[in-house]
């Protein structure tokens, strides 16, 4: 939910948003809003999405974030927006959990027009030292996005050799992730790892600078953040909610900022859609195409135009897919897909 370019801020309850997401204008386009439409912003963050949709007349939002700083700044708009913007601390993964507590499912009917989900760490959670998000910004070695819980400084303090190299390989694509693990564990043992400082000056004496525009310690933070808080599980956990509270011709639309996050929402919506790579074989068309639980419009992933990723660097590794709901039961999400929200546990390690 990195802030991006677009058109300018649409006109909304509350008045602009500090922050445009990244494929804001692309993402409410796949999102085909309507006057009087019910949809869930995944994702509050600074209210991008929210603000938006809420300039569609009649419409109602309810609005997730696992930040309770996200939903302390999300008041005033709530206040603007009487009756029509429910904001919930909660994770994404809880999404369906949370609309049936709130009454915005009252039946076995789902009742939602869209859902929208913009993965990944706020700029405002990257540009505030104190959350430990950024190697940008010395503070303590954090991450963690409901501020409880375990940190990055404990898995880094605490976890063992192997257990490191998994996560940063897997959940970072790290190729230095056992010389990065071993350097970790040799120095935690004259002192702890406390500060985001101390951990990027360590990786750049260690890994290779692989190209000028990234630094060393970027792939392990990257790893580190979805360890500390189980991204990948959430983001598998909220697909699989959203297609249970999804109308028929309802849209669910995923900005997503690396490639595993898009990997897994290509799969999902692959199997949804009756495209599985693996067993379909053994239906006919016909069993595929009435079972399947989203269609899948073509031209994805959507990218953002040049001119944004010239006003927001961050906006390079953004992609935006989207589905169209069917009138199908949902389907089970098949084990190989699964598999993607959990590549730590696969036992594999980096060099």
């Amino acid at each position: 939910m990195t802030p991006g370019g677009g058109a300018g801020p649409s006109p909304a309850a509350g008045g602009p948003a500090r922050h445009v997401p990244v494929l804001r204008d692309q993402a409410l386009a796949a999102l085909d809003l309507r006057p009087g439409g019910l949809y869930l912003d995944a994702t509050f963050g600074a209210g991008g999405y929210a603000r938006s949709i809420l300039a569609v007349e009649g419409t109602r939002v309810l609005a997730l974030d696992r930040d309770p700083s996200a939903i302390h700044e999300g008041r005033e708009l709530a206040g603007a927006a009487p009756g029509r913007l429910t904001l919930v601390e909660a994770r994404f993964g809880e999404l369906d959990r949370v609309a049936l507590d709130h009454g915005f499912i009252t039946g076995p009917e789902p009742s939602f027009d869209g859902v929208a989900l913009d993965i990944g760490v706020s700029s405002m959670q990257l540009d505030e030292a104190s959350r430990g998000f950024s190697f940008r910004l010395d503070g303590p070695l954090d991450m963690r996005m409901e501020q409880r819980g375990r940190s990055a400084a404990d898995i880094v303090n605490l976890e063992s050799e192997g257990r490191l190299a998994d996560i940063f390989y897997h959940y970072g694509e790290e190729r230095a992730a056992r010389r990065i693990a071993r350097a970790l564990v040799a120095q935690r043992e004259r002192a702890p790892i406390a500060t985001t400082r101390a951990l990027a000056e360590l990786i750049e004496r260690i890994a290779p600078r692989g190209s000028r525009d990234i630094h060393p310690a970027t792939r392990v933070f990257q790893a580190l953040r979805i360890a500390v808080n189980d991204e990948l599980g959430e983001l598998l956990r909220a697909l699989e909610a959203a297609q249970r509270i999804l109308k028929a011709a309802g849209r669910l639309v995923v900005v997503t900022f690396h490639s595993l996050e898009d990997r897994l929402v290509k799969q999902f919506l692959a199997a949804c859609s009756g495209r599985r790579p693996a067993g379909s074989r053994h239906l006919p068309e016909t069993a595929i195409a009435a079972s399947a639980s989203f269609t899948v419009p073509g031209g994805q992933p959507v990218i953002p135009t040049a001119a944004e990723m010239r006003m927001n660097p961050r906006a390079r590794s953004a992609k935006l897919r989207f589905a169209v709901r069917t009138a199908a039961p949902p389907l089970a999400v098949p084990p190989e897909v699964a598999a993607l929200a959990q590549p730590a546990a696969l036992g594999q390690r980096g060099h």
